[in-house]
C-alpha cells in the first residue's frame, strides 16, 4: 500500500500569506500616499520628508508611494481572486485562475523586486539617508518574490528563472528611462525654493509658529556646526523673521542650533543673555565674536562661521 504525500503547508497557506504581506504594503505606501498629498509631515525623522521631497518621490507626476499602494494592492487581488471560486463546484475556473494569477504573481513581484532594489540604491548612494518606510516596503517586496517562488510547485524551475530574469531587465531599463532626467544630477535633495508657510495668523506663546519645513543634510550638519563653535542665534517667538531664519533650517535642525530666547514669554527665555549681548534686533548671530542681524541665508552663515560640510540647503529667502 502506498502512502500519499501529504500537501506542504506552505502551498495551502502562500496565497493568504501573500495577501497579508501586501496588506502592510497596501497600508504602508497608502499611508505616505495621504501624507504626499496632504503636504504633512511623516511620522518619522526628517529623512523621510527628504525622501518624499526629492525627484524620484513622483513618476510622471504622480507619487511613488500611490504606485506602490496600486501595485500592492494588485497583488492582494490576485492573491485571493482563485480562493473566492468554490474549486468543488467550478474546478475548471479554480484551476485557471490559479495558474494565471500565480504567473502575474511572479512577473508583478519580480517587477517590484527589482525596482525596490533599484530605489535602495539611490537611498544609499544618492540621497543618502534612511528612510523606515522605503526599506520596510523594499523587505515586503522582497518577501513577495520569495513567497511567490515558494508558495506553488512550479512545473520547471526555468519558468521561474527566464521570468524573473526578462522582468527585471525590463523594469530596471524602464526605470532608468523614467529617471534619466534626474540620474546624473547633483544632489536628489528638493529642488533650492523659496521659504514656505509665512506667517498668517498671531503667534501664540510660548512656541510661536509651527516650523513646517524639512532639514536636509546640510542643514542638520549646520546647525551642528554652529553649535559646536559655540555661535548663537538671538530671537524672540513671536518675531516673524525669526520664524523665516527657523523655516531656512527646518524643524530637524533647529532644534539642534545654539538659539537663545530673548523673549520672557517664551520657552527657556534668558532674556539677560540677550542684554548682555547687546542684541538690538532679532534675530541676531553672534558668530566667531562677530554680530550679523536680520534673516541670513545658510550660505552666508556657512560663510561666516568657516563651515565645510554639504552646502546643497534646501531653502532660499525670497
Amino acid at each position: 500500500m502506498t502512502r500519499r504525500r501529504s500537501t506542504p503547508w506552505i502551498y495551502l497557506w502562500s496565497r493568504t500569506i501573500i495577501a497579508s504581506v501586501a496588506t502592510l504594503g497596501f497600508l504602508n505606501t497608502g499611508y505616505l500616499t495621504f501624507e504626499k498629498l496632504t503636504g504633512s509631515q511623516v511620522a518619522c525623522n526628517s529623512s523621510c520628508d527628504i525622501v518624499l521631497s526629492s525627484p524620484y518621490a513622483s513618476v510622471m507626476g504622480l507619487p511613488l508611494s500611490l504606485l506602490g499602494c496600486i501595485a500592492y494592492f494588485s497583488v492582494i487581488i490576485l492573491a485571493l481572486s482563485p480562493l473566492l471560486v468554490n474549486y468543488e463546484k467550478n474546478r475548471n475556473l479554480r484551476n485557471q485562475l490559479e495558474e494565471i494569477t500565480w504567473i502575474l504573481l511572479l512577473i508583478g513581484s519580480s517587477a517590484m523586486a527589482v525596482f525596490s532594489l533599484y530605489l535602495m540604491f539611490v537611498l544609499a548612494t544618492a540621497i543618502k539617508v534612511v528612510c523606515p518606510y522605503c526599506i520596510g516596503s523594499a523587505v515586503l517586496s522582497l518577501s513577495l518574490l520569495f513567497l511567490t517562488i515558494k508558495g506553488r510547485d512550479w512545473p520547471e524551475l526555468g519558468q521561474i528563472i527566464i521570468t524573473i530574469f526578462t522582468v527585471g531587465i525590463i523594469t530596471l531599463l524602464a526605470t532608468l528611462g523614467i529617471y534619466s532626467n534626474v540620474n546624473g544630477h547633483q544632489g536628489v535633495l528638493p529642488a533650492i525654493r523659496s521659504i514656505i508657510n509665512k506667517p498668517t495668523t498671531y503667534p501664540e506663546a510660548p512656541h510661536g509658529w509651527e516650523i513646517k519645513t524639512i532639514s536636509g543634510p546640510a542643514e542638520i550638519s549646520l546647525a551642528e556646526h554652529l553649535d559646536k563653535i559655540g555661535a548663537k542665534m538671538y530671537g524672540a517667538w513671536w518675531c516673524p523673521h525669526c520664524f523665516d531664519q527657523k523655516q531656512l533650517f527646518g524643524k530637524a535642525a533647529f532644534q539642534k542650533l545654539p538659539y537663545v530666547e530673548c523673549a520672557p514669554e517664551g520657552i527657556n527665555p534668558n532674556p539677560d543673555a540677550c542684554i548682555k549681548a547687546k542684541v538690538e534686533s532679532f534675530p541676531t548671530w553672534v558668530i566667531n565674536g562677530k554680530t550679523y542681524s536680520g534673516t541670513t541665508e545658510l550660505k552666508q552663515l556657512a560663510k561666516y562661521s568657516g563651515y565645510q560640510g554639504p552646502s546643497n540647503f534646501i531653502y532660499k529667502m525670497k
